[in-house]
């Protein structure tokens, strides 16, 4: 995909969220093609209201930082979801984080943290916070302006290379497939794909 010019934006509903040890599942619209793929992000966590922030303030509405993965499905994302990336992202439990927030007293600067997702143990992607396209400062401060940010709001800020789409052969996640993502000074979330069974006939 080309480089954005701004900050990509979509919006995940509030049951997208689970917990850092929580399965994946994957419903049966979401498993009627492939493209079930992994992104591991830091979650900037805000802490108090933010509308109009300059980016040299943005990082003083944060509370803290997780790391979460964005489950997405390329598929519906991309080609069926009629231009809107949410419908491919937003599905039930598709957005693990933790394992805590760690303050932002204590990371002081997202923008040096190393950050992993291994598949079934082995490593996939593996990369640092600096090398984000948009850091986490211009990202807060880009999309304060003209809406408020509440506190609780959480900011899945991009993931870097190697995200099986991206990947010759295409490596899509199976049913019980293991993802870990891991952010450095936070911890690590390990999420099972649990691909929903076909209900009995009556």
């Amino acid at each position: 995909m080309p480089i954005p010019s701004y900050p990509v934006l979509f919006y995940k509903p509030a049951t997208s969220l689970t917990g850092p040890f929580a399965p994946i599942p994957v419903s049966h619209m979401a498993q009627s093609c492939p493209g079930l793929d992994y992104e591991c992000e830091l979650v900037a966590v805000i802490g108090r209201a933010a509308l109009n922030v300059s980016e040299s303030a943005a990082l003083s509405h944060v509370a803290g930082y997780a790391v979460g993965n964005d489950v997405s499905h390329r598929e519906w994302q991309l080609k069926r979801g009629g231009g809107q990336w949410s419908l491919g992202k937003g599905f039930d439990g598709w957005a693990p984080f933790g394992p805590g927030i760690v303050s932002s007293s204590i990371i002081t600067n997202p923008q040096n943290l190393r950050i992993s997702t291994r598949l079934n143990g082995q490593v996939v992607q593996e990369s640092n916070t600096r090398d984000m396209i948009f850091g986490v400062a211009k990202t807060i401060s880009f999309l304060s302006q003209g809406t408020t940010l509440l506190p609780g709001d959480l900011i899945f800020t991009g993931t870097p290379q190697g995200v099986g789409m991206g990947r010759n052969p295409q490596l899509w996640l199976k049913d019980g497939d293991a993802v870990e993502v891991v952010l450095e000074g936070v911890g690590s979330c390990v999420n099972t794909v649990e691909f929903e069974k076909s209900r009995p006939k009556l």
